[in-house]
């Protein structure tokens, strides 16, 4: 499942998800991730979409109309909510295992779920080496850190220019 992990899982979220995957399909796209942020009639669902060639702003607007006729058909949410779709952009986050390895060699933002004093905190940026077995490595200045996948909260790419 393509989700928050901060957050418990909504019983409606796997509805949602499979509906947002469908839709960003017949786009030619493909559903990076889906955020549910908030509860009850403050929650906001963020869908992330990608494609080979990028997604521009017209075509988040269509999925976004598409996707609010399903939800409205469905119904799958039993309370109001605030749509928004959009590319993952520059500085995107990883939400699969296979982000992971794709985005290998890359600078990384990192927030973990607990503070860890070796790094005096709970935030750190490095060079993502990837996962294997559970466990994401990263450079982190003079020597290698790894990471249990279940204890990292959130790992977005920093923009390099």
């Amino acid at each position: 499942m393509v989700r928050d992990r901060r957050v418990i899982e909504p019983a409606w979220a796997r509805e949602v998800e499979r509906l947002a995957a469908a839709v960003a399909a017949r786009w030619g796209l493909a559903l990076v991730g889906l955020d549910v942020v908030g509860e009850g009639r403050r929650t906001i669902l963020r869908m992330n979409v990608e494609g080979p060639e990028g997604v521009s702003v017209e075509t988040c607007a269509r999925i976004s109309e598409e996707l609010s006729r399903a939800l409205d058909l469905h119904d799958p949410i039993p309370h109001a909510y605030t749509l928004e779709v959009s590319s993952p952009g520059l500085d995107r986050r990883l939400y699969k295992p296979a982000d992971y390895e794709r985005f290998r060699g890359r600078r990384v933002q990192v927030r973990l779920k607990q503070r860890r004093e070796e790094l005096g905190g709970r935030r750190f940026t490095a060079e993502l080496e990837g996962l294997a077995d559970g466990v994401v490595s990263f450079q982190l200045e003079d020597r290698t850190l790894r990471v249990p996948y279940d204890d990292i909260d959130r790992v977005n790419l920093v923009l390099e220019l």
